[in-house]
């Protein structure tokens, strides 16, 4: 199975949110379509920063890239319900490093 990773920046949580809420809510979102292996939160440029792993079922490489794109879409709107969300990057691992799809 493809292994994924989204990153997603948070600008700000909404008001009446946790900051639990947030990882909460993009772990569930992904977790509806497909098994997350790994979640965390870092900082990058200063920015809180989500990551999580995630696979992806076996087709072809451009239905994978998509689905994980889709997936990534799915779990950013869940997220905007109580956070603000910037920059997202979907990458996907082939050979040993994370590359952009």
């Amino acid at each position: 199975m493809p292994s994924f990773q989204t990153r997603l920046k948070i600008t700000g949580l909404k008001p009446g949110n946790p900051p639990e809420a947030v990882m909460a809510a993009a772990v569930e979102a992904l977790e509806t379509r497909h098994h997350v292996e790994s979640n965390q939160l870092e900082l990058a440029g200063g920015v809180p920063q989500l990551n999580l792993r995630f696979l992806v079922d076996a087709t072809t490489y451009n239905g994978e890239n998509s689905q994980a794109h889709e997936s990534a879409a799915m779990m950013r709107d869940a997220v905007e319900r109580v956070a603000v969300t910037g920059a997202m990057v979907v990458l996907r691992r082939n050979r040993g490093r994370w590359a952009p799809v």
